[in-house]
């Protein structure tokens, strides 16, 4: 049975990019898609698939706080995702590499109220660096 305490929380998530946690960040996703080739084979009557290449994508969201991004322009960086809730069975770390906005916001302001900054980016590999496993 599911002890609901070790539901991971994304409160305690952090995102560093080239080693300097954003504390601005309040949002991480990202992803692997894989290509899968589809083969009709001879006496199969079932479509068969082989592995392709790997896309990685993914959205960083938060509030302005710095020009980073624009200045960043689109030179690759990495982007360590950390998930620690201190009721979990412990915590998770994920490099990805490689890492290159899609688009730069250069504006996005509305009067009275607080910027927001979405950021697309593609990866070009990752690594899981700590895996939570249940004890």
């Amino acid at each position: 049975m599911l002890d609901a305490s070790r539901v991971i929380l994304g409160t305690h998530g952090q995102l560093h990019i080239d080693g300097m946690w954003q504390t601005n960040i309040n949002k991480l996703e990202a992803g692997v898609e894989i290509e899968k080739r589809e083969l009709n084979l001879v006496g199969n009557d079932w479509k068969v698939h082989k592995n392709g290449a790997k896309k990685g994508t993914g959205t960083m969201t938060g509030y302005k706080v710095t020009s980073d991004m624009i200045q960043r322009g689109f030179t690759k960086f990495e982007i360590i995702s950390k998930l620690n809730d201190p009721e979990s069975y412990g915590h998770e770390s994920v490099l990805l590499r490689g890492c290159m906005v899609d688009k730069i916001q250069l504006a996005n302001w509305t009067a009275g109220e607080e910027v927001p900054e979405e950021t697309g980016f593609t990866f070009e590999g990752f690594e899981l660096l700590n895996p939570i496993v249940a004890n």
